[in-house]
């Protein structure tokens, strides 16, 4: 089991929980320790209970946050690329397929929700060309 990282993050909402990997104990058994809940959205590590973490734990703790805060922005990123590949294919459905039953019950939150995304997206343009100037 020596192939075994030194620790293992399970993965929650707004971060982890944060577990010790021992598979070298004298019962040959994988134990993982839990020793601290960490936030990726606002930096905190709190350890478990009465446990203190060691320097080794805050920096395999902080790099691990580094990498999940890249890994979530990267996720963004494709989730509004995903999200333009939808609006298409909902503009191709409402062109060729959709039924007047269908339209109806989807039209009015679509062009809401078209709307606010297009005053957001106008707004913020005008900001980026403002700072530019």
């Amino acid at each position: 089991m020596s192939d075994l990282p030194a620790y293992y993050f399970r993965v929650r909402e707004t971060g982890a929980l944060v577990f010790r990997v021992d598979g070298a104990n004298r019962h040959s058994r994988l134990e993982m320790d839990p020793i601290a809940v960490v936030n990726v959205r606002n930096g905190q590590i709190r350890p478990q209970g009465d446990r203190t973490l060691d320097d080794a734990d805050h920096a395999a703790i902080r790099d691990w946050m580094e990498e999940r805060r890249a890994v979530l922005a990267a996720r963004e990123v494709d989730d509004i690329r995903r999200t333009l590949d939808r609006i298409n294919l909902a503009a191709q459905w409402a062109q060729s397929r959709a039924t007047d039953a269908e339209l109806e019950e989807v039209t009015d939150g679509l062009l809401l929700a078209m709307h606010d995304l297009r005053s957001v997206l106008v707004r913020k343009k005008a900001e980026r060309a403002a700072r530019e100037d």
